[in-house]
């Protein structure tokens, strides 16, 4: 019984009303209500305003669903991986940086949950830094090492960097020579803080300096197609543009090793087969799909 409430109260917030959420779960809607007025004197406090019309989640109740929905997974992740089945099912939390999951990692996960029709995917796109455990996800998608000893990190695929700039920026700024050159030139600076390069197989780091700093890679390249300085990005930014003549491809005998992909999940979870089977899909078909041609823009 010190469970009992948990699947109730998720299903009155996901449905909107009890009579809704009884149907949900094949009850009755006075047994729903019954059970959430026990846990409510439980936790004693309200988790719902209740009107004739309207069903709303108190302060208390939005943060206690929150957690519910946690424990409701962990019990069918925990129950599946008892059984021994190898089907992905249940939900899956993915987080990963805007540009990559849009183009490259969106496609395969949808092929992948459309495989799979007991599995449910809420895709989380952002830029920000994102604390996989505390934040609740299952898999990180990342470009950074992995140092945070609650994760096992997995080398999934490498993407290319290119340091570029447009034509009328180098015909009047000049056109940089070595990695100690960038330090007089105008450098649009994006998520990464330092930029990396090989001279005689020895890493380089240099720290650009410029007006124009933002964390989004597309608003980077349009700076750098707009004239406005020298930019370091993936290739699948800039390719398509340098093909077109629009940017023009910068020390290319000192590019740094290509940026490597991490898939990162918590310690615990690496058994359940919706994250091993969905990262040794990631690792089959990103690569590829990275070094596929991009279509000019």
């Amino acid at each position: 019984m010190t469970w009992e409430g948990l699947d109730e109260v998720v299903a009155i917030a996901d449905s909107g009303s009890f009579v809704r959420g009884a149907a949900l779960l094949g009850v009755s809607t006075s047994h729903i209500s019954r059970v959430v007025a026990r846990l409510e004197e439980r936790v004693g406090a309200r988790l719902f305003h209740r009107t004739t019309r309207k069903v709303a989640l108190t302060e208390t109740g939005a943060a206690f669903v929150e957690r519910c929905r946690h424990l409701i997974q962990e019990r069918e992740d925990l129950l599946s991986q008892a059984s021994g089945s190898s089907e992905p099912q249940g939900e899956l939390r993915i987080t990963c940086s805007t540009a990559l999951g849009e183009r490259f990692v969106a496609p395969i996960v949808r092929r992948f949950t459309d495989a799979h029709p007991r599995l449910s995917v809420n895709l989380d796109l952002t830029n920000r830094v994102v604390d996989v455990i505390a934040e609740g996800y299952d898999i990180g998608i990342r470009t950074r090492h992995v140092t945070d000893a609650r994760l096992v990190g997995r080398h999934i695929a490498s993407r290319p960097i290119e340091v570029c700039a447009s034509p009328a920026y180098l015909a009047a700024a000049g056109m940089p020579r070595c990695v100690d050159d960038l330090k007089d030139h105008a450098c649009l600076v994006g998520t990464s803080r330092t930029w990396h390069f090989l001279e005689q197989g020895v890493p380089k780091l240099f720290t650009p300096r410029g007006r124009w700093r933002c964390n989004s890679g597309a608003a980077v390249l349009d700076a750098a197609i707009a004239g406005m300085g020298i930019c370091q990005l993936p290739e699948f930014y800039v390719r398509p543009h340098i093909d077109a003549g629009r940017l023009v491809q910068l020390l290319a005998s000192v590019q740094g090793e290509p940026e490597r992909i991490w898939v990162v999940y918590p310690q615990r979870r690496h058994l359940l087969p919706k994250i091993r089977q969905l990262a040794d899909v990631l690792e089959a078909e990103l690569q590829s799909t990275l070094n596929a041609p991009q279509i000019a823009l």
